[in-house]
């Protein structure tokens, strides 16, 4: 008997189970998978102390938890529905986009993003985001979780991942070395929030507006040496008259021979403010957003704002956007239309008509639709995503959709 034989029987698993997946649940045992890294400390570390990294987060989550949702039932357009309802009003406490901002953004921060059904009767009435510093994921005997426990204050409430509702949703983002969860952006953008946040401290300590105690600079005469009562007086004005904040700037005026001679580099002499730039444009790229968007200098990838916005949208946030509306169709999809589990019938889809920075991209779409004779009128509202009309199937312009 091989091996293969010996650890499927032994688990008493399906033959329709991954063959790789017996050996992922051997390794973890049934017991509960720590998250590789400290998400907490993570994101203390860079989102509160980085500017670029609370803003590139924020711009992501409040993007995409802008984009609405519709469903489809294969055939037609679904504006309302106790679906779109729940996300509308997922709990007693937030609205839609309040949600989903927290989706996003733990998403973003930890690559790992967390949703709680609460279903009574087996329907489900409310959504909860969870942070994912506190959960943990308890692989399965077939290597898939079986159940996610959720600890805060030395208290854990375990979430069995069975019945016809499924309590938690889970979405990682893709980890090249983990079995179970997803890779945070922060982490590959470590080396650029150190330099960044190590720079702005660095441009700090020099500045002029702080009181610096050791010797920047010197005061040698051109001939001689001064007499002690000449030191004196020149050290007691210049400690009293150009020393501290509030002196910053002032002029210095000498007398008797004496010359300025600096000893000191500036911020701008130690690259300091460059090298703070470079590592705002490696955090901006490990996050997604053009530096454009977030005051960047140094930047000439994108002729203007306009076009580093749509890209912003079409690369980082409509991703997303997508990914989140199948995981939640897969999740509660089933359950809203009582089909099987294996093939919901409805799907959420973003509206991406509604999205304002898509707007030049769509009329020029409707432009190209529209001068297009060799379609009918149904094969042009096909195109731009509408469905058909009594009587669209000859040729002509489009009715406004």
């Amino acid at each position: 008997m091989t091996l293969h034989e010996t650890v499927s029987r032994f688990l008493g698993l399906e033959a329709k189970a991954s063959k790789t997946a017996k050996f992922i649940a051997l390794a973890a045992g049934g017991h509960p998978v720590w998250t590789p890294r400290d998400f907490s400390s993570l994101a203390r570390e860079a989102s509160p102390r980085t500017a670029i990294v609370y803003r590139a987060v924020r711009m992501i989550a409040e993007a995409a938890a802008s984009v609405p949702f519709y469903l489809h039932d294969g055939q037609h357009d679904i504006d309302a529905h106790p679906l779109l309802q729940l996300l509308a009003r997922p709990n007693q406490m937030q609205c839609g986009p309040d949600l989903l901002e927290a989706w996003y953004g733990h998403l973003m921060v930890a690559g790992n993003a967390y949703l709680e059904a609460v279903a009574v009767e087996g329907r489900v009435r409310e959504l909860h985001a969870l942070r994912p510093d506190r959960m943990k994921v308890v692989p399965g005997a077939d290597g898939w979780p079986e159940a996610y426990e959720y600890a805060v204050a030395g208290q854990t409430v375990r979430f069995e991942q069975e019945g016809g509702i499924r309590p938690i949703l889970h979405m990682a983002l893709f980890h090249p070395l983990n079995d179970h969860y997803g890779l945070s952006p922060l982490e590959p953008a470590a080396v650029g929030i150190d330099l960044h946040n190590a720079s702005g401290a660095g441009t700090r300590r020099c500045s002029t507006t702080r009181r610096v105690r050791r010797a920047r600079s010197c005061i040698p005469p051109r001939t001689g040496q001064l007499a002690p009562e000449q030191y004196e007086r020149l050290k007691s004005e210049f400690e009293d008259s150009f020393q501290g904040a509030k002196n910053a700037g002032r002029p210095l005026l000498l007398e008797g021979g004496l010359d300025w001679k600096s000893m000191s580099f500036s911020p701008k002499d130690m690259d300091f403010i460059a090298a703070k730039h470079v590592a705002a444009r490696e955090v901006a790229l490990a996050l997604g957003v053009p530096p454009m968007l977030l005051g960047i200098p140094g930047d000439n990838t994108y002729a203007n704002y306009a076009e580093a916005n749509r890209s912003f949208w079409r690369q980082t946030v409509l991703p997303l956007v997508n990914r989140t509306a199948k995981a939640l169709s897969a999740w509660l999809g089933p359950a809203f239309a009582g089909g099987p589990v294996e093939a919901p019938a409805l799907q959420l889809k973003p509206d991406l008509d509604a999205v304002e920075a898509l707007s030049t991209e769509r009329e020029a779409l409707w432009a190209r639709v529209q001068a297009a004779d060799f379609l009918t009128v149904n094969e042009k509202r096909a195109a731009v995503g509408y469905g058909a009309v009594d009587g669209g199937d000859v040729m002509g312009p489009a009715p406004p959709p």
